[in-house]
């Protein structure tokens, strides 16, 4: 049986839920999913500036869940900047 999961605190709340490259119409694009949960970390880590065991008690999860957490976003994005693809901010 597994381990019952933690909810994590999410403070991520923007309007904007897509980005995508300029000029490009989205029915030409494929588009990578982002979580709430990776938009969180990457806002953590990189706009606040937190290390990983600080943001990691912000978001009430383990270091190394954040971790993962956080490599999961950072192959999304670069994925999606590489490849010129759209992204998308979807809830879980």
């Amino acid at each position: 049986m597994p381990r019952p999961r933690l909810d994590k605190r999410i403070r991520f709340n923007s309007n904007i839920t897509y980005f995508k490259p300029q000029g490009v119409p989205m029915r030409f694009l494929d588009i990578i999913e982002l979580t709430t949960e990776e938009a969180e970390a990457l806002r953590l880590k990189n706009v606040q500036g937190l290390d990983q065991q600080e943001a990691a008690k912000k978001m009430n999860t383990s270091q190394s869940t954040f971790q993962r957490i956080l490599s999961s976003a950072y192959k999304k994005i670069s994925d999606a900047l590489i490849n010129g693809k759209a992204i998308k901010i979807v809830c879980g």
